[in-house]
């Protein structure tokens, strides 16, 4: 209701409402937080409803009124913001003159002038009154005020020079923005403005202004190093998982895995791709402990699987016991659950390898043999089952097939074809015997 209530007011009839309380408000107020008059609330209410919708004409006419009754300089202020946002600079320069007598003591009234000056386009007006202001008030937020008119002047290199004395004040990371882009696009300084982004980066942190800024401005130059030394820099502030994997994909299109795995390592933040890249790498011993740390968070049955195979790698004695005993316990009852083949094959394998059951070994293999029947590395585990078996005749006919497929120059492959061939062989030469 107060919406639709308000939105049918406008200032005239809102001053209708109140004007009869105009005889009750005193000329000056004893205190800043007093109420000056009955309806003062209600005035400031309105106004700034109107101003949190956009309605800047009726805001500023309210908080003229509710100065002309009140006299507290903020309701002026918000006036003369509300008079400048909605378009009328000279009622809002007008206004200042008049409360000023062309005083610059209310730096807040001289900033506003000099704000509806430049958007009235009468920007040397507005250089001389802001020249002025600095000298008087040596406000960082002056110097910045003067550096605006200059750039519209495009006065580049002057405008650089007050952002730099409004920078040192407080090293302001939006005045060092500003800095950078004149240096970099108007200036075309572009070693300047990035080495001025790093010094503040490396001495007050990097925010998300700044290092996004030198992000850009590396991009532009095509310097990846610059771009991943910055996106390092943001994480270590920031921990956000977009840029770790902006740092991550850098890593990956350098093709430097050691130092995506360092990362991966301090991070924590995405343990499946390092994961991956252990399994790349042949780090089998870390891939173990962290497959196994994935499944106990996850309860993800492929990270058991994963973890059965990596134990087995990891071990330089593979054919010891317990390994062997925990290797096939954890892929039984991965096959159970998960149809993917390799792990059906991995078991299928280490059961013919090891001669602990070759033919339940040759019955997995068979099976996922069902499903990808041009696979070399699946014949290559049938073939082997052959071979322990003794059938090295099957097991080459095999072989044969597995060498024109894709993966058929596999080392383990091209391995267990030496054998073959060796077992076949040896056949020969007794048989001659």
């Amino acid at each position: 209701m107060y919406k639709k209530f308000f939105n049918f007011l406008s200032a005239a009839t809102l001053a209708t409402l109140f004007v009869s309380c105009a005889q009750l408000a005193p000329t000056e107020p004893t205190d800043s937080n007093a109420k000056v008059f009955p309806q003062e609330d209600a005035f400031i209410m309105f106004a700034l409803r109107a101003e949190s919708i956009g309605d800047n004409q009726a805001a500023a006419d309210l908080f003229s009124m509710a100065y002309d009754k009140a006299r507290k300089k903020e309701y002026l202020y918000r006036a003369l913001s509300n008079e400048i946002a909605a378009g009328n600079n000279e009622k809002a320069i007008a206004a200042v003159d008049e409360s000023s007598k062309g005083s610059l003591d209310d730096f807040k009234l001289v900033r506003l002038k000099i704000i509806a000056l430049i958007q009235a386009q009468k920007l040397d007006e507005a250089l001389a009154l802001s020249t002025a202001l600095v000298k008087k008030s040596e406000a960082a937020s002056d110097y910045t005020l003067a550096s605006d008119v200059y750039i519209r002047q495009a006065k580049y290199d002057i405008a650089l020079k007050y952002l730099e004395s409004a920078y040192v004040k407080d090293y302001n990371e939006e005045v060092l923005n500003k800095m950078s882009i004149i240096l970099y696009v108007n200036l075309q300084r572009k070693k300047d403005a990035i080495a001025q982004l790093e010094t503040h980066s490396r001495m007050m942190g990097c925010s998300q202004l700044i290092c996004n800024r030198l992000i850009g401005f590396y991009s532009n130059e095509n310097d990846v190093d610059g771009i991943l030394s910055t996106y390092l820099r943001m994480y270590d502030a920031f921990e956000s998982p977009e840029i770790a994997n902006k740092i991550i994909q850098i890593y990956g299109y350098k093709k430097n895995y050691l130092k995506m795995i360092e990362f991966l390592e301090r991070s924590n933040s995405n343990d499946e791709t390092l994961l991956e890249l252990y399994s790349v790498t042949k780090n089998y011993k870390k891939a173990f402990l962290l497959a196994d740390k994935l499944y106990a968070s996850s309860g993800e049955i492929s990270f058991l699987g994963q973890s059965a195979i990596y134990e087995y790698e990891s071990n330089e004695k593979k054919d010891d016991e317990t390994v062997l005993k925990s290797v096939i316990s954890k892929l039984e009852r991965v096959i159970r659950e998960d149809s993917n083949p390799m792990y059906e094959n991995y078991l299928g394998y280490v059961l013919i390898d090891h001669e602990l059951d070759v033919k339940k070994g040759m019955r997995h293999i068979r099976k996922v043999l069902k499903l990808q029947p041009e696979s070399a590395f699946y014949l290559d585990s049938l073939a082997w089952g052959y071979y322990k078996l003794g059938n090295s005749e099957k097991a080459k006919s095999i072989m044969d097939k597995v060498v024109k497929l894709e993966g058929g120059d596999d080392p383990e492959v091209k391995e267990h074809m030496k054998e073959i061939k060796n077992s076949l062989q040896n056949k020969k030469v007794k048989n001659k015997k």
